[in-house]
């Protein structure tokens, strides 16, 4: 049981982490970056961008809970819960107004479906 609510935080910290990168990137900051990539003051800009620090300080937070997963579960048991991402970012998506069309909503269940026939064996 542990693992498991382990394993479902590790997934919720790695959906906040998409959002937050994704606000950040969606910024003026993201734009100038986009058209000088390799300019010194837009990789600054970037680096002290809020949403995208933040972004990555819950991947890396993430990964640390994921580490007591693998301590717990075998890889093969543990890795298609990743999976599960896919169903908790669509809803998110959903929610905060990104189109979900049916042909995604059809494959977000099939992982689901294949994340609950791995738990279950």
């Amino acid at each position: 049981m542990k693992a498991l609510l382990a394993a479902l935080l590790s997934i919720f910290l790695s959906v906040s982490a998409q959002f937050f990168l994704k606000a950040g990137m969606s910024s003026a900051v993201a734009k100038s970056f986009s058209e000088n990539p390799l300019s010194a003051k837009s990789i600054f800009e970037l680096a002290t961008n809020l949403h995208i620090v933040t972004g990555f300080a819950l991947y890396g937070v993430g990964a640390i809970v994921w580490l007591s997963v693998l301590a717990q579960w075998d890889v093969s048991k543990a890795y298609p819960m990743v999976g599960l991402g896919f169903a908790l970012t669509a809803g998110v998506g959903l929610v905060m107004g990104e189109q979900i069309t049916l042909f995604r909503l059809v494959g977000v269940s099939m992982i689901c479906i294949g994340v609950a026939m791995v738990g279950h064996s």
